[in-house]
């Protein structure tokens, strides 16, 4: 079975860290684009970062540039995301999500719609 679960998730002050990570299962953990998402309340979700397995390639939101981070560990098959600096417009629902591609060239490309396997979630709740 197919699966991502997301964890790392809580409440934080502004100016904190996180550390989120994303388990993979039930897929060789190659050629995969991974990512990054988040929803606030009455927002659109939208793609916070992104990364290739198989090389170094990765793209972020403006917003996050210089603050996140995302990595992997494809022994663990585990893919992270560091966030430095929160700030309260961070907080927001965390989605890990999945699909596989043959390069970084389609991986930066992807957005929500493109993938095909996702997490159940996990909450970040940045506070002044």
């Amino acid at each position: 079975q197919v699966q991502l679960m997301e964890s790392g998730g809580g409440s934080v002050q502004a100016g904190g860290s996180l550390r989120l990570s994303c388990g993979a299962h039930g897929f060789m953990y190659t050629s995969y684009c991974m990512a990054w998402f988040r929803q606030a309340p009455g927002k659109e979700r939208e793609i916070v970062a992104s990364t290739y397995l198989d090389d170094d390639g990765t793209y972020y939101t403006e917003s996050v540039k210089g603050r996140f981070t995302i990595s992997h560990n494809n022994a663990k098959n585990t893919l992270y995301l560091h966030m430095n600096n929160l700030k309260p417009e961070d907080t927001a629902m965390y989605y890990c999500a999945a699909d596989s591609v043959l390069s970084w060239n389609s991986c930066e490309v992807l957005r929500g719609a493109d993938f095909g396997i996702w997490g159940q979630g996990t909450q970040v709740t940045v506070s002044l």
